[in-house]
């Protein structure tokens, strides 16, 4: 006797719960990876636009061999869809990165991270303005993920209060960045795969930065052995792994649903820099943690869609 078909709503849920799983894989990968960022950028004086080229040209040189050996016909993209590919990787790509590490150039790093991730919150909007229903545990999700990510990332120093208007404006333009990022990546991801997404729109980046900040100016740099070898983890553990599992939860969720998920980035962030640098958290930062911990919960909480 056969064993019958599972039902519609168990591969569903599966389905949802996988895309879940992997978006948090890709925050906890982001958050665990931003201490050896802020040791490269403050300790070792690394231009951090110089760490965003190194970091997308590693992860393309590490997943083009792969896909051109393992599956080639990910490679094939039509030509109609390059106008599509060009936007993700300016608009999408290059300026979430330029906008964010501008952020936190002129307001500093725990405001450039608030502001980003006002991006669930501007998706929710967009879904209400074009009259789609909104469940009121995605409304108290966003809310309890963007107050805690407040509270973790603690009050604005005085970089943000000397801000000028452009400084804001930038600001909260990162976050309108990536909430395009996740709407038109989701699009992308209904016809094509993720590595393909990934590689294309990475590719489209890093020529971008490559006319900002030139290869031969890196190479003159002359950095260390060791620092190459960090270049390498951050192109792997901080780019190409996260932003693949990221990609893959993504094709599986509404974009809100990923971008609230991926507030758990800070959250690592947060305790790595706690467990390994000793530094201290204040009460407000573990109520922080606690509420976007909740968000998370909240959001496995919703029936699949």
């Amino acid at each position: 006797m056969t064993a019958s078909p599972p039902a519609p709503h168990e591969v569903t849920r599966s389905h949802v719960v996988t895309g879940r799983l992997l978006v948090m894989g890709a925050a906890t990968l982001w958050g665990t990876s931003a201490t050896l960022a802020r040791f490269v950028f403050h300790d070792l004086r690394v231009p951090p636009l110089e760490v965003v080229e190194l970091r997308l040209l590693f992860a393309i040189l590490f997943l083009a061999p792969i896909l051109a050996w393992r599956r080639p016909d990910l490679l094939r993209i039509q030509r109609r869809d390059w106008g599509y590919f060009l936007v993700l990787g300016v608009l999408g790509v290059a300026t979430v990165q330029a906008t964010y590490y501008y952020t936190i150039a002129r307001l500093g790093v725990g405001l450039a991270i608030l502001l980003q991730y006002l991006a669930p919150s501007l998706i929710v909007v967009y879904e209400l303005l074009r009259g789609r229903k909104v469940g009121a545990l995605v409304i108290a999700s966003v809310i309890a993920a963007t107050i805690g990510t407040g509270l973790l990332l603690g009050g604005v120093g005085i970089a943000a209060v000397r801000g000028n208007p452009l400084d804001w404006t930038i600001g909260l333009l990162s976050s309108v960045c990536f909430a395009f990022y996740l709407l038109y990546s989701k699009r992308g991801l209904e016809k094509y795969e993720p590595p393909t997404v990934l590689l294309y729109s990475f590719v489209i980046a890093a020529i971008v930065w490559g006319f900002i900040h030139p290869p031969w100016q890196i190479v003159a740099a002359g950095h260390s052995p060791r620092l190459w070898w960090m270049f390498l983890a951050l192109g792997l553990f901080s780019t190409l792994f996260p932003f693949s599992l990221f990609t893959m939860g993504l094709k599986r969720l509404p974009a809100s649903e990923a971008g609230l998920l991926a507030t758990f980035e800070p959250v690592v962030a947060v305790l790595t820099a706690w467990l390994i640098l000793g530094e201290g958290l204040k009460p407000s930062q573990w109520l922080g943690a606690g509420l976007v911990l909740s968000a998370s919960a909240i959001a496995h909480l919703r029936p699949p869609r």
